[in-house]
């Protein structure tokens, strides 16, 4: 079974940029209803399995990539952000920024714009290609990308609208400009570190 993962912070605390009115939303409601739709999916997948007919399969395959990578990506979103955060990454991950972007400024506008401009519901993720052994941002739909299978996800900006209107309306870019104010580049580190080794 899966379960919602406690915020590691207060709901006011990313105020004035994230509101705690938004936050509560975000992950009480709308990520709590990922983790039940995954539980829910992961029952039935067992019942097919059970009674050995199949015919469902396609459907609950999908709905479980829904699911499950709603989950993931909302569970790295939260630790994304800190009261703390903004400012700009050092060490390997900012070496890394500037090897593979050019510079920082280069890849804050790239992931800002895949961010901003995913068409629909989405993500805008920076990643890290183990084979490749490089970093790159992709535009996730929904909730699965639309790159290659080698990615792990190191800093993801949720830009469904559920994330952002009732504080920034329709303003997408207000949103993810904001965000950057409260980026918490010591777990975006972490998870770079992690998935290199």
């Amino acid at each position: 079974m899966y379960t919602l993962p406690e915020l590691p912070y207060d709901l006011a605390a990313l105020e004035p940029h994230y509101s705690a009115k938004v936050l509560e939303l975000h992950h009480d409601k709308h990520h709590a209803t990922y983790v039940k739709g995954l539980n829910e999916t992961l029952e039935k997948l067992d019942a097919v399995r059970t009674s050995g007919d199949y015919s469902s399969i396609v459907g609950l395959q999908r709905t479980l990539a829904f699911n499950l990578s709603g989950h993931v990506l909302h569970s790295i979103f939260w630790k994304n952000l800190s009261p703390e955060g903004g400012g700009e990454p050092s060490g390997e991950l900012g070496d890394a920024i500037e090897r593979d972007f050019g510079s920082f400024e280069r890849f804050k506008a790239h992931l800002t714009q895949a961010t901003t401009t995913v068409q629909g519901s989405g993500w805008g993720a920076l990643a890290y290609d183990g084979y490749g052994e490089r970093l790159y941002i992709e535009q996730v739909y929904d909730h699965q990308g639309n790159v290659g299978q080698s990615g792990t996800p190191l800093l993801v900006l949720d830009a469904w609208e559920h994330a952002y209107y009732l504080q920034y309306l329709n303003v997408r870019p207000d949103y993810v400009n904001a965000m950057w104010n409260i980026i918490n580049w010591d777990d975006v580190a972490k998870r770079y570190l992690d998935a290199k080794s």
